[in-house]
């Protein structure tokens, strides 16, 4: 077989059975192309599709409202767009699709899409804004009892660096000023943002968190700022984070991994204190604090490109900084005591004390996973111990392995030893896969950012050095 047919079978393999939706129509509308993922995800069988008008088959589009034929038309790409439409079963799905002209010399000859869906998500996001709007709705009737509020009481620690961020935080607590809060992942930073609003002049008001990294821009565009029946297929006129938090706060946690565009988009209502709803013409006046908070040095995002410089200079009115615990040490007695005395009433215990030797195997302890990473392994102990038990012991801490901060010495033995070139690769690599699934709590995802690779190769990375998850 000639080399170029046999690349041309190869790639006809891939993106048949690679896991996102791929459809290609020529310039009359006809599909030349389209694999299992986008068969599955619009509840057709492929061969049905094939070789038949687009609009035949998705009766619920238009030329103006299918992203394949505008592209088609115009010539020009789209990319990470919101389509909402029905599939051949009549089923409500929502795609983000990235679209491209196929072009030789000028002529459009077709369009490629390639599909992502987002149908679950798009239904969660939707269910929670609803969820937010019947809570805040409630407690207009009478206060909310349900979900934690926490205040500058459950902030715990006597450590210099950790007392002087609660300082701030409690100067900025009746300002309407934004706040932009900098802590590695597990460090607390969520935990300052409530403490600002819960004991503060907007504590009778709404306070609202999104996580701008749990969404595509294009849904978290539509969360925030809300949208207008028939901006796109299946949309409603549905208030956004912003209005629903008007007269409080929104805490946008991990701003770091908002898009670009949509930063944009933040700064002009920080500016001019209005939202306009996705497919809106009118300004809305908002009334809302924004604490935003990030997990890397924001001043490393700014130069990385991640964060507009002109967003993070508004944002950072107010700056905290949250010390990991590795830099506070001199608290983790006083934090043991405190989870050991929430989780004695939790599971029913009575533990008095950490073990002498545990005690300093936690000084020794880099804690990568921060405050969340010591309290979940009080927990896990607690859960191991006997009633009759009053002292946490090495064997509670089932698979808790200390790592110093000297044992980043140990990359020299490794690099310094005599073993192949890639045995010393793999053990580099292995170590630093451990050391980022700690960082973040072992979310793949967030692990791979930290690695700066994608997260079906870490994934498989895992699976070849059969680390355990």
């Amino acid at each position: 077989m000639r080399s170029h047919e046999f690349e041309k079978l190869l790639l006809q393999k891939i993106l048949q059975h690679i896991d996102v939706g791929i459809h290609v129509v020529d310039s009359d509308g006809k599909t030349i192309f389209y694999n299992e993922s986008m068969a599955k995800l619009e509840g057709i069988e492929k061969e049905k599709v094939i070789n038949q008008q687009l609009l035949e088959i998705f009766p619920s589009l238009n030329e103006h409202t299918s992203t394949l034929l505008s592209v088609v038309s115009t010539g020009q790409k789209i990319f990470d767009k919101t389509q909402t439409y029905l599939n051949y079963k009549g089923e409500k799905i929502t795609t983000i699709n990235t679209t491209i002209p196929i072009k030789k010399d000028k002529t459009v000859l077709g369009a490629l899409e390639i599909a992502r869906n987002v149908t679950n998500i798009q239904k969660l996001s939707e269910q929670l804004v609803d969820l937010q709007m019947e809570l805040i709705g409630d407690k207009e009737k009478e206060p909310l009892s349900t979900g934690n509020k926490y205040t500058f009481e459950d902030l715990r620690g006597h450590n210099e660096s950790f007392v002087r961020s609660i300082d701030i935080a409690r100067k900025a607590k009746d300002s309407s000023s934004s706040v932009l809060i900098y802590g590695e992942t597990g460090s607390g930073k969520e935990l300052f943002a409530q403490s600002i609003h819960y004991d503060g002049s907007r504590k009778n008001n709404p306070f609202i968190g999104q996580n701008c990294a749990a969404l595509p821009e294009s849904l978290l565009e539509s969360i925030l700022f809300g949208t207008v029946k028939g901006s796109f297929t299946g949309a409603l006129d549905r208030p956004g984070l912003f209005e629903q938090a008007n007269g409080g706060t929104l805490l946008l946690d991990e701003i770091n991994s908002m898009g670009l565009s949509l930063q944009a988009k933040l700064l002009r209502v920080l500016q001019e204190g209005c939202i306009r709803r996705v497919g809106g013409l009118k300004d809305i006046p908002i009334d809302v604090r924004i604490i935003a908070t990030t997990n890397e040095d924001p001043v490393e995002s700014i130069n990385k490109g991640i964060i507009r410089k002109d967003l993070y200079y508004r944002l950072n009115v107010i700056s905290i900084k949250v010390p990991p615990l590795r830099e506070r040490k001199d608290d983790i007695k006083l934090l043991c005591a405190h989870f050991i005395k929430r989780y004695n009433e939790v599971l029913d215990k009575d533990v008095w004390v950490i073990s002498q030797d545990m005690m300093q195997a936690f000084m020794k302890h880099s804690w990568p996973g921060n405050v969340r990473e010591l309290e979940n392994l009080i927990e896990g102990a607690m859960n191991l111990i006997y009633r009759d038990e009053h002292v946490l012991k090495s064997e509670h801490f089932y698979g808790f392995v200390p790592n110093s901060l000297e044992d980043e010495s140990n990359y020299n033995d490794i690099i310094h030893s005599h073993k192949p070139l890639s045995e010393i690769i793999d053990s580099v690599e292995k170590r630093l896969i451990q050391k980022s699934l700690d960082e973040s709590g072992y979310n793949i995802s967030e692990a791979a950012r930290i690695l700066g690779v994608k997260r079906q190769t870490l994934q498989h990375k895992i699976k070849k050095y059969e680390i355990p998850l």
